[in-house]
């Protein structure tokens, strides 16, 4: 798609299923979904000539869709925020994922040595716990241990920088920095 064929309905008809899909995914009812599309219909109609980037569409849309489904648990009155949460675990939505992982490397930089080799290891290469103990001869109990320690270590960086929106199943909605600085990791 390119902008001089950018249209609306071609927007709408591309992205409509998989926006509806992912609503779904967090609303788990079907007509609040459908409602939510509707919003979502409405906001993306509004503002797509305003979209200077046609590469960032549907990382667009899906900032809308995540935008819209915080307004809607706000007026559920269940949206949750919370101290201890464990933010490698909870990153559900790809694009906040993907925006977020931009940061991992900045904030490992900020931990001591040893938690930022074990949480590259464990939580980014995907190296088992026990295959990790066996590899650095420390047995399991303290390696669980270390690994929930350099977590919260890494978790009160993200949250020095950022306040985190979550649904009422505990996954991440949104982010929002809390100051300038920490915009761009």
């Amino acid at each position: 798609m390119t902008e001089k064929t950018l249209s609306f309905e071609q927007v709408w008809n591309e992205y409509r299923q998989s926006l509806w899909a992912f609503l779904n995914s967090k609303v788990n009812n079907h007509a609040d979904a459908d409602d939510l599309l509707q919003d979502i219909l409405l906001k993306s109609y509004d503002k797509l000539s305003s979209l200077e980037d046609i590469t960032r569409l549907k990382p667009w849309l899906f900032q809308i869709a995540n935008h819209t489904l915080v307004d809607y648990y706000r007026r559920q009155k269940n949206l949750h925020h919370t101290d201890d949460v464990e933010l490698i675990a909870q990153l559900d939505e790809p694009s906040i994922t993907h925006e977020l992982s931009r940061c991992i490397g900045t904030f490992l930089k900020g931990l001591p040595e040893e938690s930022a080799q074990l949480l590259q290891a464990i939580d980014i290469e995907g190296v088992s716990q026990k295959e990790y103990a066996q590899q650095h001869g420390i047995p399991y109990s303290t390696l669980k241990s270390r690994v929930q320690t350099s977590r919260q270590q890494l978790k009160r960086l993200y949250e020095h920088c950022c306040r985190y929106d979550l649904d009422s199943s505990g996954r991440l909605m949104d982010y929002h920095p809390r100051n300038s600085q920490c915009k761009n990791c």
